[in-house]
């Protein structure tokens, strides 16, 4: 009996196509075999020969389908009892053409026999393999629109994490919402983001997934060793399915819980390498694929954008901050307000986030700088601390005019600043024009974040202004004092000028009707009033000299004004101002040697007296006349006393004979203490 592979293989004409297309997922449509030259066609009772499908008297067999008795299944063609259509081979009731096709009744389908299934009008019956294969690709079309699905989720997911880490513009917010939108994209249990500092290291290490007792019993956050400093030192995507099997690996401390999934995406900002984002442990112990990867290289990109926009805002603030304390400053400088250094240290310490902050002034004359104000850490070990401008950092940046900044103070040298708790160092000197007053300390505490270029930068504007300010507020002080001279100097003269030439007629006007006045208890009271009126021109003598030659009580560069800054010294200790009386050029005529010698003598007088003679008034008198300066200072008090210490009355005596003089000490007749000290001017 003749086989299926018997059969021709002839093309299908198109014009004979079945209900299913040919495809590799279908079977393969069957056509009637083309006219046969030289006897009758497939029709009419007869295959390819009269009478019979293949051989005579049958289709492929007669009555059947492929094999005697049946086609591919018992009483059928390729389908029981019809070809591919309702009773017929592949057309109703013959192959592919009525009565005929392949076989009338038989063929690849056939009525004969009686036998298998019949299909209802119009069903489309497939078979068995089509069938499977028709399975497999629904299972397959299935399996891709699970796949588009979570695809679709998971871009979503980027999108919800990207609106996540826009929604703010403060930056520790914007950086801890970052690891925390990476943890859930790509479904991990631990996450952080370690932002690079200017050394290499991590300065900062924003972490989430951990718990707060964990991470205080681990201690220090990671400095950037291992595989996390193999991204700093090479900043390009990692995957791992174990973070242990990598060759650059250190483990982990102590306490620190496992992880074993690793993946590592560098985040740049405007092309420099900001940080890197850290995710381990994908939940369910899978590991991180290429989707994770591209997802949180996608997540990073967006997240520099977002970073990029935190810093600008941070920094707009700041430099508005900067901006209102310098305002603020000025404002409080140029009003006269009070303890203006004060604030310059407040203001400048809490804008730069500084622990420790100071103002160091110059000292021309000493060639020195002082610490006159200081606040925060450690501020009493600096505060009225005086230095040498050759050997301290304050006056280094002084002499150089440039700021000196670093990571940790130690490593510029032994200073003045060694002793306090400050790492990260800021000096910036308070330059106007071409003076230089003093400088501005900033420090932070050993660990804490380093000061940036952005910080020395508006700090060194800050110290501008500052200067600037204190230039003008000086500027202010010296023209009012300047104003107060000249007032003074105009009273001096009218004094002069007027009332004591006034004074001075009328002392001479007694002075003749005393001694023409017979009575001699009217002479003497006229004599009397003369030296009254001689004492009152001395007194205002003496305050012309005061209006002249001094300017404040401390810093006059005169000798009266050096003598005047001593009594004012001493009111404290007596309880009371000492009386002075100053009589003669004491400024012009008096060498610069023996007045560093009188006004010691002035001072260790006051202290002897303040000590020890419990005296209610004092009265120190300086005149200088004929080449000779002397001081009297005479006292109310208890007198000598019965002391056998006279190491100060020696020092007293050993400066007058020193220089060719003399030294008394004695107790005038109303009781008290009375010292004389008399040398040469010269």
């Amino acid at each position: 009996m003749p086989t299926t592979d018997d059969w021709p293989s002839r093309p299908a004409h198109p014009d004979h196509r079945t209900d299913h297309e040919v495809g590799p997922h279908t079977t393969e449509a069957v056509s009637p075999p083309a006219e046969h030259p030289g006897g009758p066609s497939m029709a009419g009772g007869s295959g390819l020969t009269g009478g019979s499908g293949l051989t005579g008297g049958s289709g492929l067999a007669s009555g059947s389908g492929l094999t005697g008795g049946s086609g591919l299944a018992s009483g059928s063609g390729l389908a029981s009892g019809s070809g591919l259509a309702s009773g017929s081979g592949l057309a109703s009731g013959s192959g592919l053409a009525s009565g005929s096709g392949l076989a009338s009744g038989s063929g690849l389908a056939g009525r004969a026999g009686g036998s298998g299934a019949q299909a209802a009008p119009g069903e489309l019956i497939f078979p068995a393999v089509a069938r499977l294969e028709l399975d497999e690709l629904l299972a397959q079309l299935v399996d891709r629109a699970q796949d588009v699905l979570a695809t679709q989720g998971r871009l979503r997911g980027l999108l919800r994490a990207n609106r996540m880490i826009t929604a703010d513009l403060s930056l520790d917010v914007v950086l801890r919402r970052i690891v925390e939108s990476a943890c859930e994209l790509v479904d991990a249990r631990y996450g952080a983001l370690g932002v690079i500092a200017r050394d290499g290291h991590l300065e900062q290490f924003i972490h989430v997934g951990m718990d707060p007792g964990v991470v205080e019993a681990i201690g220090r956050t990671p400095r950037g060793d291992g595989v996390l400093g193999m991204l700093i030192a090479e900043p390009a995507t990692v995957r791992l399915d174990d973070i242990a099997d990598h060759p650059g690996a250190v483990g982990f401390p102590a306490g620190h819980p496992p992880m074993e999934g690793f993946l590592g995406v560098p985040i740049r900002v405007r092309n420099e390498i900001f940080g890197n984002l850290y995710l381990t442990e994908k939940r369910g112990g899978r590991v991180f694929t290429t989707e994770d990867e591209e997802l949180v290289q996608a997540l990073a990109a967006n997240a520099g954008v977002a970073i990029d926009n935190a810093r600008l805002f941070g920094e707009t603030q700041h430099r508005q901050l900067w901006s209102q304390a310098s305002a603020d400053i000025t404002r409080h400088l140029l009003a006269d307000g009070e303890d203006p250094l004060e604030l310059i240290v407040a203001r400048a310490g809490a804008v730069a986030r500084a622990d420790t902050t100071a103002l160091a002034l110059c000292d021309p004359a000493a060639g020195a700088l002082t610490y006159d104000v200081a606040g925060g850490h450690d501020a009493d070990l600096l505060r009225t601390r005086q230095v040498l401008m050759d050997a301290s950092l304050a006056g280094q940046a002084v002499r150089n005019r440039a700021p000196l900044v670093a990571a940790d103070v130690r490593t510029l040298g032994g200073s003045e600043l060694d002793a306090l708790d400050i790492g990260p160092i800021m000096i910036v000197p308070l330059i106007a024009s071409q003076v230089t007053s003093g400088a501005l300390v900033l420090g932070r505490r050993r660990g804490s974040g380093l000061f940036t270029d952005e910080d020395l930068e508006l700090a060194a504007a800050f110290a501008a202004h500052v200067a600037l300010a204190l230039e003008l507020a000086r500027s202010r002080a010296a023209r009012g004092r300047l104003s107060l001279l000249e007032d003074r100097d105009r009273i001096a003269r009218d004094l002069h000028d007027h009332v004591m030439q006034r004074l001075f007629a009328v002392a001479m006007g007694l002075q003749g009707l005393a001694a023409s006045e017979e009575r001699s208890e009217r002479a003497e009271r006229m004599n009397t009033y003369v030296e009254d009126l001689d004492e009152t021109v001395r007194e205002i003598r003496q305050t012309i000299f005061e209006l002249r030659g001094r300017s404040t009580p401390a810093t006059g560069s005169g000798l009266r004004a050096k003598i005047l800054g001593i009594i004012d010294d001493m009111a404290d200790a007596f309880g009371f101002t000492p009386r002075l009386h100053l009589d003669g050029p004491v400024d012009s005529a008096i060498d610069a040697t023996v007045g560093d010698h009188l006004t010691a003598v002035v001072r260790e007088t006051l202290s002897n007296a303040a000590r020890h003679a419990t005296a209610h008034t004092v009265e120190v008198t300086v005149r200088a006349a004929d080449g000779q300066v002397t001081v009297d200072v005479v006292d109310d008090g208890v007198g000598l006393g019965e002391t056998t210490r006279r190491s100060g009355l020696a020092n007293l005596r050993s400066r007058a004979e020193g220089l060719g003089g003399t030294f008394r000490l004695d107790c005038p007749p109303g009781g008290g203490t009375r010292v004389h000290w008399s040398v040469p001017t010269g």
